[in-house]
């Protein structure tokens, strides 16, 4: 069986940010989040990878090769889609990549918990299914492509229903056989000019292929938009083993779960967990709440942070409070007004210079 990650998309909920970056290599808890479908995979016995990627495809191939040198040690085929034309245009073009053999379809701004091997073992213990969808129990399903069942079996597929027929979404993994590429050529572009994956599933339903599903067994979060991306991060932090191998001095104070990596220093600040921060990175006069990933090489001075995502290279100085901000790459933020702010929730494109 074989991977397929979709990593192709522009991520415009996500712009600034995505402007210059890829959306699926935004960090959560420090790894960017298209790792972690990666590692999903491989825990799921996958060692096989076609990526799709888009115009950021330097960005993602260039990541992902130095991680896979690193530590997967897999291997990895990147598909370049020319346009976002859908989820099944991915698959369509993949198709010479994927052969004849079940592959499961991931898409790389999704996180779960609990990885998908359990998912995997079903379909492979459950011979003849032609696809099989991973759902998730939702509080709002009308955000979400939503099933309808019926005697246990799933009839009908709904992108954002007006009245949702149940509260299960579509968790975006999915397996297939090669009876998707048939459903693919049956299918017409959607309102949006793309061809859907849904639509192509429905094709399978409605002429009798095997559909079968599974439940996801842990939180799932879809980093569309910032708030997910906050609180996908908060669910990451909450789970980490926390570990000191920088320099913390004397005047400072480390509170719960917090993660200190190589080359930080920790000046006179307080550290309140779940907190990580990344390499070589230097607080100072500083307090870091909880749920904030600082990433490598940052630099905060006199500043308040917390339930925020710092990316490398920031610099933060005299920010009395920064929280549920999304801070790009090599940005500066700086106070120079008198007055003392309650507080800022920011987001940050890449390389961006903020005057307070």
């Amino acid at each position: 069986m074989k991977g397929l990650i979709l990593s192709g998309g522009r991520g415009t909920r996500l712009r600034p940010i995505t402007y210059t970056s890829a959306k699926q290599l935004i960090p959560i808890g420090n790894k960017p989040i298209l790792f972690y479908g990666i590692e999903a995979l491989i825990e799921a016995g996958i060692k096989e990878i076609g990526i799709v990627v888009g115009e950021t495809k330097n960005e993602i191939i260039s990541a992902v090769e130095k991680e896979n040198a690193a530590v997967w040690n897999i291997k990895i085929k990147y598909i370049y889609q020319e346009e976002p034309l859908g989820l099944a245009h991915a698959v369509k073009i993949s198709k010479d990549y994927l052969g004849k053999e079940p592959f499961v379809m991931y898409l790389g701004d999704n996180l779960i918990k609990g990885g998908i091997k359990k998912f995997v073992d079903k379909f492979t213990k459950d011979r003849g299914t032609n696809a099989q969808l991973l759902l998730v129990k939702v509080d709002h399903p009308e955000q979400f492509g939503v099933a309808e069942f019926k005697d246990g079996k799933i009839v009908r597929l709904v992108e954002k229903p007006k009245t949702p027929p149940s509260n299960y979404a579509l968790a975006g993994i999915y397996i297939f056989d090669e009876s998707i590429f048939e459903a693919i050529e049956h299918i017409k572009p959607s309102w949006r000019n793309e061809l859907e994956i849904t639509d192509a599933i429905q094709y399978l339903i409605d002429n009798n292929y095997r559909v079968n599903f599974d439940y996801a067994v842990g939180w799932w979060k879809d980093t569309g938009k910032v708030e997910d991306l906050l609180e996908a991060n908060r669910l990451v932090l909450e789970e980490m083993e926390p570990y000191n191998r920088g320099v913390v001095d004397e005047k400072s104070r480390i509170e719960g779960r917090v993660v200190i990596e190589e080359g930080c220093e920790i000046i006179n600040s307080l550290l309140r967990g779940p907190v990580i921060i990344g390499k070589n990175s230097k607080i100072v006069n500083s307090y870091i709440g909880p749920f904030t990933s600082i990433h490598y090489s940052v630099v905060v001075e006199n500043s308040e942070i917390e339930y925020s995502i710092i990316l490398a290279e920031t610099k933060i100085y005299g920010v009395r409070r920064i929280s549920e901000s999304l801070i790009g790459r090599n940005v500066e933020i700086m106070h120079k007004n008198d007055k003392i702010p309650a507080g800022y929730r920011i987001t940050a494109g890449d390389s961006s210079k903020i005057e307070l």
